[in-house]
């Protein structure tokens, strides 16, 4: 069985550890801990400090491996050892929180400088009313127009493996593209 590996990353409380756990076939190792920032805590009562992980069986030869990166900066030393060796990655952000915006771009920045993976956006939480258009979301983090802005909602299971498809998806036509540019 080929085993793939997938970063699943985005500011604090994005959504990046329902994801993994809507989603992943077995238990979800997590390192959550109890939220000690006043101005955290409004929004959830533990967060991730090192990593989430959970595995999904695409079919019978593949099997992807994933993790999940603490979204909070002052971990950001984690950051790069999770991205080591990623065949790609999901930008989580939340569609309900446009203050966080500017948070998750400069994360998109730090991962640019960590790694050349493709990655795709899931806008997240596009069941709430309050959610912003995925176009919007794009436009807000300025993300280049090769580079899919999906919807996303993280507690839904066909949701979250259609954002994973998307991100196979981009993996292979960003290789295909390469490998003809190659052989040009």
């Amino acid at each position: 069985m080929q085993v793939l590996k997938i970063v699943i990353t985005g500011s604090y409380s994005a959504g990046k550890t329902q994801f993994i756990r809507t989603i992943s076939d077995i238990e979800t190792v997590s390192t959550d801990y109890a939220v000690t920032l006043d101005e955290e805590r409004a929004l959830k009562r533990e967060t991730t400090v090192a990593l989430d992980f959970g595995t999904i069986a695409v079919n019978d030869k593949l099997n992807l491996y994933l993790f999940g990166t603490p979204g909070q900066e002052r971990f950001d030393f984690m950051w790069e050892h999770l991205a080591l060796g990623a065949l790609g990655y999901v930008v989580m952000v939340d569609s309900c929180r446009p203050g966080h915006f500017a948070e998750t771009a400069r994360l998109m920045d730090r991962f640019a400088e960590i790694t050349d993976a493709p990655f795709i956006i899931a806008a997240n939480k596009q069941d709430d009313e309050t959610a912003l258009p995925v176009g919007y979301v794009r436009r807000r983090l300025g993300v280049p127009i090769d580079v899919p802005v999906l919807p996303c909602v993280a507690t839904e299971r066909g949701s979250v493996k259609a954002v994973l498809l998307g991100l196979l998806k981009h993996i292979a036509a960003r290789h295909q593209s390469a490998t003809t540019t190659v052989a040009s």
